[in-house]
């Protein structure tokens, strides 16, 4: 404790916490971190389990040591994925979230000094990490109880793990505190993180154990408040580099609201048993469509989620360098049922080189833990949301160094759409669109439903039920961020514009008009960019959409020789939609997007920006949005 005290500058209440505790630890290994996850005895299993004023107590997790990691298991429900409205800001600073003082009436000094005092009586780990990965971050601080050493190392793991030894005397930039049992004793059992901002610090107060809200979109605010305040954003994305049987490179970077197949950009393409690739399946006459790809592309992930867009590293002109903002990836598994789904994923989670922390996944003291024996939820049904924290290094093929990007892919859930149930869900397999529309599409950022990672509101649950539309606000880092959606939207339009070497493209996953697709369809675009030398089209090769949000649409698109049934890319020509279902469907649409682009007409928005929304709500041509953002 001392040389942690000397080392790093603490606010007097945070210091006083700390001089307080009974005991204070400070790793100074990861290893040593790990097995203070199994509590002061290290045995093989482990609750966490807090006293509650009324005599009775909680177990917030329950922990078993498997050959390959601990298994971490939440006893509710409501604790296994992201409360979205779990987010307080307790500051006076710009912001359009809600306020502490507003949700509760009360403001939050007294709990804040509450939760310090409370922490002030517990056996404490505090560990140094790097908010934004090891290269780039900022120098910050977790406290947390010594009982709760798992979420600790699934932070650090996620952030980076340091030693007071690798950092020169400093003051935090964040600093996060973990207080689990005030969820009961404050919250009424609710998920609830609470943002203090200066200009200087940004504290997180996590009244939770699940680290979604917390160690992993937590860091990821305090990250959007410091790019802010500088003039740089970390984008909520994916990016890989796509190296074609020709050997060409190109990069990619995959945004999109939650479920729009982030994590899907990194893998590779699922085939048949006969090496077949599965485009979609008409959802009305079970018509299976196939392609033959003979080699496909290979894969070398550079971020998964946290993309760092920071200053520093700007150094191509015309284009966005990008960075992993992370160490490790918080990477979900409901998508791998059955041993073989993922060799390359499952070897690194089975046989990795040091243990790993898995969430919502089954576990026996001593055995394997393997990532598709999820845990049930109470209905008896697999969790939705099952975790790996994965260091990138374990990763096969990782990239390390910031790369340039050559694409930016939009990824969007599409619901069927048939003549007898019209849908929005008519977008084509690939959609090349100018900055300005891009930016559209970041700004409304649509969220499909079947969305396991995170908690529905109420009012979402109806919307998405009825094949409504739910906005997850700007860059879809929107639910992150703890300031105001048109200072996010000001930022992110100048980073796309000042990327004018940069081309975006529009891809849906789930249904294309009448066909069940999955992911076929970004993963074959994926393929069919990178085959093109980054997506480079000429203009007779692309024709207006019939929407035209959807930008512009390519006119053949064709790999290793075989062309993609063209209804793929106009689905008004299937014969189960036609064009009247077509128009009905793309009407929802742009009532959403023009009910949703009012809220940005504000004096603070930049003046290209109004432009770009106003060509919207006049219903716009693709040729409009292209003379506002050329396309290169």
């Amino acid at each position: 404790m001392e040389e942690l005290l000397a080392k790093v500058s603490l606010p007097p209440a945070v210091k006083a916490a700390i001089e307080a505790a009974p005991s204070v630890v400070v790793p100074r290994t990861r290893a040593e971190l790990f097995e203070l996850s199994l509590g002061p005895d290290g045995g093989d299993t482990f609750d966490v389990v807090y006293p509650l004023p009324d005599g009775t107590s909680i177990v917030e997790a329950e922990i078993v040591r498997g050959r390959n990691g601990i298994a971490v298991n939440y006893p509710e429900d409501y604790m296994r994925r992201r409360d979205p409205d779990c987010m307080r800001i307790a500051d006076d600073r710009p912001t359009d979230k809600p306020r502490y003082e507003d949700v509760y009436g009360a403001p939050f000094a007294p709990v804040k000094q509450e939760t310090l005092d409370w922490l002030g009586t517990q056996d404490l780990i505090v560990v140094p990490f790097k908010a934004g990965g090891l290269t780039y971050g900022s120098p910050s601080l977790a406290i947390v109880p010594a009982n709760t050493a798992f979420f600790a190392t699934a932070l650090v793991d996620l952030q980076g793990f340091v030693t007071l030894d690798e950092l020169e005397p400093f003051a935090p930039r964040s600093i996060l505190y973990a207080a689990p049992p005030f969820r009961h004793t404050h919250y009424k059992g609710r998920q609830v993180v609470v943002h203090d901002r200066t200009e200087t610090l940004h504290e997180i107060y996590a009244y939770n154990l699940y680290p979604g809200p917390s160690a992993k979109k937590g860091v990821f605010s305090a990250l959007l408040d410091i790019g802010e305040q500088e003039g740089w954003l970390t984008a909520h994305a994916s990016s890989v580099r796509v190296t074609t049987p020709y050997e060409n490179e190109t990069i990619i970077m995959h945004e999109g609201a939650s479920g729009g197949g982030k994590s899907e950009m990194c893998q590779d393409i699922r085939r048949q048993d006969d090496g077949r690739i599965l485009l979609g399946t008409n959802v009305v006459t079970d018509e299976p469509y196939f392609i033959n790809l003979s080699e496909a592309s290979r894969l070398a992930p550079v971020t998964d989620d946290m993309t760092l867009c920071h200053k520093d590293i700007q150094t191509v002109d015309g284009q966005l360098v990008v960075a992993d903002a992370e160490d490790g990836w918080f990477v979900r598994v409901d998508g791998m049922q059955h041993y073989g789904d993922d060799p390359h994923f499952e070897r690194a989670c089975i046989e990795p080189d040091a243990p790993l922390v898995f969430f919502s996944i089954q576990g026996t003291p001593g055995a394997t833990i393997l990532p598709w024996e999820h845990s049930l939820d109470s209905n008896g049904k697999r969790c939705p949301n099952p975790r790996v924290v994965i260091p990138r290094r374990m990763i096969k093929d990782v990239v390390n160094e910031p790369q340039a990007v050559d694409v930016r892919t939009f990824g969007v859930r599409m619901p069927a759409c048939t003549r007898e149930k019209p849908s929005y869900g008519v977008m084509g397999m690939m959609h090349v669109v100018p900055a300005s529309l891009a930016w559209l599409w970041r700004l409304i950022a649509p969220r499909g439903d079947k969305n396991p990672s995170i908690g529905e509101s109420k009012d979402d649950v109806k919307k998405l039920k009825h094949g409504g539309l739910v906005s997850e606000g700007v860059g879809s880092y929107w639910p992150f961020s703890t300031g105001t959606k048109v200072a996010a939207a000001n930022l992110l339009l100048r980073q796309l514009v000042a990327a004018d070497r940069t081309r975006y493209v529009l891809t849906p996953n789930q249904h294309i008009g009448a066909y069940k697709v999955g992911f076929a369809a970004e993963w074959l675009t994926r393929e069919y960019l990178a085959r093109r030398g980054g997506g480079k089209f000429p203009k007779d090769r692309l024709t207006p959409a019939r929407c035209a949000l959807f930008g512009y649409t390519p006119t053949e698109v064709k790999l290793d020789g075989q062309l993609v049934r063209p209804t793929f890319l106009q689905p008004q020509n299937q014969s189960q939609v036609g064009l009247e279902a077509y128009d009905a469907g793309a009407q929802t649409l742009v009532a959403f997007f023009k009910e949703e682009l009012q809220q940005y007409l504000t004096d603070e928005l930049d003046p290209l920006g109004r432009e770009i929304i106003e060509t919207c709500l006049r219903d716009g041509t693709v040729e409009d949005y292209a003379k506002l953002t050329p396309m290169p």
